[in-house]
């Protein structure tokens, strides 16, 4: 293995790490928000009825920028690459956390499955267009 190969290493096991941190340590009270039973017992007014989706885009943000983080420090800042990938793993983030959460459709297995995905792709692609 040489440098280029230990810094890709590197990277991508930087991104899963800050997956985990992301989405089990720092989501704090968006954990919760983020579901709809959450705010019907909390704040069952029609009003508050669609602020889930604040909380869920909130965390998929928050998400996206943690994973992101390790390549724009180790490698070169895209910022082009970044303006394409940044939203749509925000929004896939998103909804998957919302079919777990709300649609009940998913349980956390497929969940981290489809969030593992999303950064391994994310990575591919991303050392794929790097110019070396």
């Amino acid at each position: 293995m040489d440098g280029t190969d230990l810094r890709l290493f590197f990277v991508f096991f930087s991104m899963v790490f800050m997956h985990i941190v992301d989405d089990y340590y720092l989501q704090g009270i968006l954990a919760k928000m983020k579901q709809k039973s959450w705010w019907k017992e909390n704040a069952p007014s029609v009003m508050y009825e669609h602020d889930y989706i604040v909380a869920l885009i909130m965390h998929s943000f928050s998400w996206t920028f943690m994973i992101m983080l390790p390549i724009a420090i180790c490698m070169s800042f895209n910022m082009g690459w970044m303006l394409l990938a940044y939203p749509i793993n925000t929004v896939i983030h998103a909804i998957t956390d919302h079919l777990k959460a709300n649609k009940l459709k998913i349980n956390l297995i497929v969940d981290q499955c489809i969030h593992l995905a999303q950064i391994a792709v994310t990575f591919v692609l991303y050392v794929s267009c790097y110019t070396w």
